[in-house]
């Protein structure tokens, strides 16, 4: 009997003894040297042209966190990603490329370089010209097809071409292109819409039809689009028309995908009508490059 309670105060005391010691080892405050919230992150990173290769990167993060997050200057945004990417860049300009990286309790770090390139690959640079809708020579590219009288109507400001209107009117804006027999093309563009649309459709053709003033175009079918009717569109939107967009019907599950059938001169064409537009739809960065 003597034994078993000597045994239970050795228990008990043990208990305080580990008690008090693991206080004992607790910071004052949260992340005061406890390890949980990092500190000194480092979100630097090296951009290196890849040897016979144009337009062709390698962007390497100096050290290794939780995440890695980059934004590599095309208008797209940040993507999660690799302490290593391989990035390309087929049109000539100066891109600001940023790198966001996240450690131990959510501590967060950005590095940003400028990377210039010099000229645009000769095979994958975009033959859209005036695509960025920047400067009055880029909107002089375009030339706005006037399908109905009035209601919807479309203006060049803040570097993007806006689509505004309704009352089941609709306009286009289009530009004539060169292409090349058998040659495969993607065609995209970065759209948004603070409101979303109501009953409305945005098409994008491509085609060697020339568009004429007073008429539909519809010519080649749907390369690309955002429709009401086939579920998108209907709340704010922002991001790649192949992303964010629904409702092209030449090549299902490949929106803007073009495949040219002869050398020569096509007409691509941007349209949009509908019941309400609300605040509109904006396109930017439109392009159209050769695909593999």
């Amino acid at each position: 009997m003597k034994l078993n309670i000597k045994l239970k105060w050795v228990i008990k005391l043990l208990s305080v003894v580990l008690v008090t010691a693991t206080f004992s080892c607790q910071p004052d405050e949260l992340g005061n040297g406890n390890g949980l919230t990092a500190t000194d992150m480092d979100a630097g990173f090296s951009v290196t042209a890849i040897s016979g290769e144009n337009n062709r990167y390698v962007l390497e993060a100096n050290e290794s966190y939780i995440s890695s997050s980059w934004d590599i200057g095309n208008g797209a945004g940040f993507y999660a990603g690799g302490n290593s990417e391989n990035v390309f860049y087929p049109d000539a300009g100066t891109y600001t490329i940023q790198h966001k990286v996240t450690g131990k309790g959510g501590a967060s770090a950005i590095a940003t370089q400028t990377l210039t390139v010099e000229t645009s690959d000769p095979l994958f640079g975009n033959i859209v010209r005036g695509g960025k809708f920047d400067t009055a020579d880029d909107i002089a590219e375009w030339t706005v097809l006037n399908i109905s009288d009035s209601g919807t109507e479309w203006t060049f400001a803040d570097g993007k071409a806006t689509v505004q209107g309704g009352g089941w009117n609709q306009k286009a804006i289009y530009q004539a292109i060169e292409v090349v027999a058998g040659q495969s093309y993607n065609i995209d563009m970065l759209a948004s819409s603070t409101s979303g649309i109501v009953n409305t459709w945005f098409e994008v053709y491509a085609s060697s039809t020339p568009p004429v003033d007073g008429n539909d175009y519809s010519a080649g079918g749907i390369l690309a689009a955002i429709n009401y009717w086939s579920g998108c569109g209907d709340s704010p939107f922002s991001g790649l028309l192949s992303e964010v967009g629904c409702g092209d019907t030449v090549y299902p599950g490949e929106p803007g995908k073009f495949i040219a059938e002869a050398t020569g001169t096509i007409y691509l064409v941007i349209k949009c009508g509908g019941e309400n537009l609300l605040d509109g739809i904006s396109v930017d960065n439109v392009e159209m490059r050769a695909s593999l």
